[in-house]
């Protein structure tokens, strides 16, 4: 969703002209704008208060870094930069489509098939994330775009480069969906994003958190010390969620591993079949959940399968059994 421009904002940034807002924060102000081609770009600038700060520009060039590292069929591709403008900028793909907090806000919770995808693409954009080296440590609901061509995952502002050397201990995210080592101030991999994106997926699922407070120190104290309220999500998703949101990074699955459990199929062993797994999951995850569970992997031996127990919880049906079959319900967004 765009709001108009106020007064304040630049007709131009570099070559775009600036056409609307999209959103801003903290860090900077992203716009929708167009090129000279014509091409419309999200382009994300440095906040006036910041455009000095050599330790934010620093942070801007990681995300850029960051961004340009992940495979973009689950993400905003990064179209141009220029980290010497004044202001630096990053001009990425535009989806159009309300994020997935606003679509929930409006239109209720994600169900059956609807459900189903939003699950599927999500992981494999997760999957692709961290197949890069990358950790986004801010996944949440706000930024998840429900695009016409399906979910992508956007905004690598606090995203991390993870290498054999360094992992992150900064306390940096939306405590509503960080892990209980990323609240800590504990080195965080990418075991913390695999709990956050299980805490959108009960977002998404039941309309409301899966560890709810009324304030912000009341929501860290159940992340750091309460079990998920899993109240409404489907019987089919849950095992999988329960794994994800374990307390103990250790135990919870790699994306790539649960991307496996939802389709129907065990994880792929070495890299080469992990990406033909990614990609033949980007390829039918805009299609309809009949024809992405028609797509499964190379047959292979599971390793530690996922979920662990019971016989109707490692794959995702196409309809929602608690819904009978009922029709998603979908924000129409901007």
């Amino acid at each position: 969703m765009t709001t108009p421009l106020l007064s304040t904002d630049p007709a131009r940034i570099g070559p775009y002209t600036v056409l609307a807002r999209i959103d801003s924060g903290g860090q900077g102000t992203v716009y929708l704008a167009r090129a000279a081609d014509g091409t419309e770009a999200a382009v994300k600038v440095l906040g006036g208060t910041w455009e000095g700060d050599s330790r934010q520009r620093e942070r801007f060039a990681r995300e850029l870094d960051a961004a340009r590292r992940v495979s973009p069929f689950c993400t905003a591709a990064v179209l141009d930069a220029d980290m010497d403008a004044e202001p630096p900028y990053i001009a990425s793909e535009y989806v159009p489509g309300p994020t997935l907090r606003s679509a929930v806000e409006e239109g209720g919770p994600r169900t059956g098939p609807d459900l189903d995808r939003l699950a599927i693409a999500t992981v494999t954009a997760l999957a692709a994330v961290h197949g890069a080296g990358v950790v986004h440590r801010d996944l949440k609901p706000g930024n998840v775009i429900l695009g016409p061509d399906g979910p992508r995952v956007i905004d690598f502002g606090i995203a991390r480069v993870v290498d054999a050397t360094r992992q992150t201990t900064t306390v940096a995210g939306t405590p509503a969906y960080m892990s209980p080592e990323q609240i800590r101030g504990r080195p965080c991999g990418p075991a913390a994003d695999v709990f956050s994106w299980a805490s959108v997926m009960v977002y998404a699922a039941t309309g409301h958190r899966a560890f709810p407070g009324g304030t912000t120190l009341a929501t860290v104290d159940r992340v750091l010390g309460s079990p998920p309220d899993l109240d409404g999500v489907p019987a089919r998703l849950r095992p999988v969620l329960e794994r994800c949101l374990d307390k103990d990074p250790e135990r919870r699955p790699p994306a790539l591993e649960v991307l496996g459990a939802l389709i129907g199929g065990g994880p792929l062993p070495g890299a080469v079949a992990a990406t033909l797994l990614l990609e033949r999951t980007a390829t039918a995850v805009v299609s309809d959940t009949a024809r992405i569970r028609a797509v499964p992997p190379e047959p292979a031996p599971p390793r530690h399968p996922l979920p662990d127990s019971g016989p109707a919880t490692g794959t995702l049906a196409a309809v929602d059994p608690d819904g009978a079959g009922a029709p998603a319900r979908r924000s129409t967004g901007p």
